[in-house]
């Protein structure tokens, strides 16, 4: 198997024709073809049905696609470092994260780097917390920013960090004249939520079923925005988790605090002895700087009491009342900047 063969195939994958890869690879018609054969012969099974001039993937194909870009990745990534080594610059930096952390804490976290920080090369990717961590894993990012639960072996926290989730509604909705909502309120309601059933939707389900609450639908989504996007427009509540709920600089939502705790527990983790460069290290220090002050009563959990926490979080009764303290009114919506405290708990 042939590095060739691999972009070949990335880019037949990507553009959808033989032609379009040819003219994006700067190669011809037959030479691409002749390259993904090779990768066809090597792998032992075929990766794209032929009929005519049409080309489309087989479940082979599909299957082998999300690895060889990783690895493909992988090998930019690594000829990316060769260079900064060369002419000793910063080290490139690769960051996994979901999108809840991707489109809100790491941007604002790396505008506040300081420049001489900052590398030539750095990539932000998106991603569901599965495939954020088989990157890390697999070496093909530094870090990774994602939600629990995580018991990959080979993983090390750099963090490990505990928010409340709070609803999302439309200004003109009701509900966002009040400074707290009930999770009673979302009966007979549109609940807008995530969709993958073991990580946040675990939580907001198990609060639903202790207060007894049945929302009369439900739209399930696999990314936090499209659920602002969805409530911003009247259509139902969002329960979303903090990092987008005050992470973004603009949306067209109300934040509200809801009456029950609803934890949303992330981390940031490494590979196991894999050294983070300088800027990785400093990166990772200003994303927990600006969580801390922007996530309201974020708790800084002791990494060692992970496998502890994150059991009880997704094992035990969710929809206990909200603790008392801090005024609900003083919360602020998704485009204010109002500072948060933020707790460090040892356990």
């Amino acid at each position: 198997m042939e590095v060739r063969d691999l972009e070949a195939f990335l880019a037949v994958m990507s553009t959808g024709s033989i032609t379009a890869a040819a003219r994006l690879l700067d190669r011809s018609q037959s030479q691409v073809t002749r390259l993904i054969q090779d990768l066809e012969t090597s792998l032992g099974f075929p990766l794209f049905e032929r009929n005519g001039p049409k080309i489309t993937p087989t479940d082979e194909g599909v299957a082998f696609h999300d690895d060889a870009e990783r690895f493909f990745s992988g090998i930019g990534h690594l000829r990316d470092r060769a260079k900064a080594i060369a002419s000793r610059e910063p080290e490139p930096i690769e960051i996994a994260a979901t999108p809840a952390f991707a489109s809100g804490i790491i941007p604002l976290a790396l505008a506040e780097l300081p420049a001489e920080r900052l590398p030539r090369t750095m990539q932000l990717r998106s991603m569901p917390a599965e495939a954020a961590i088989q990157s890390v894993l697999g070496r093909t990012a530094d870090f990774c920013v994602t939600s629990l639960p995580a018991d990959q072996p080979g993983l090390e926290v750099q963090g490990f960090f505990e928010g409340r989730c709070v609803a999302a509604v439309a200004h003109h909705d009701p509900l966002a004249k009040k400074p707290v909502i009930s999770i009673a309120d979302l009966a007979d309601r549109t609940l807008v939520t995530m969709a993958n059933p073991f990580r946040l939707r675990h939580r907001v389900d198990q609060a639903l079923k202790a207060a007894n609450v049945r929302p009369a639908r439900v739209i399930a989504t696999n990314a936090t925005m499209n659920a602002v996007q969805i409530a911003s427009t009247g259509l139902g509540i969002a329960v979303i988790e903090p990092a987008t709920a005050y992470g973004l600089q603009s949306a067209p939502v109300a934040i509200r605090p809801l009456d029950v705790d609803v934890p949303f527990l992330w981390a940031i983790f490494s590979a196991t002895a894999r050294p983070l460069s300088a800027g990785a290290r400093a990166l990772i220090r200003q994303i927990v700087d600006v969580a801390s002050r922007r996530i309201p009563d974020l708790v800084i959990h002791d990494p060692r009491q992970m496998a502890r926490i994150a059991d009880r979080t997704f094992s035990g009764r969710a929809g206990d009342p909200a603790p008392a303290g801090g005024d609900a009114r003083d919360m602020p919506d998704v485009n204010e900047n109002e500072p948060a405290k933020t707790k460090t708990r040892r356990e």
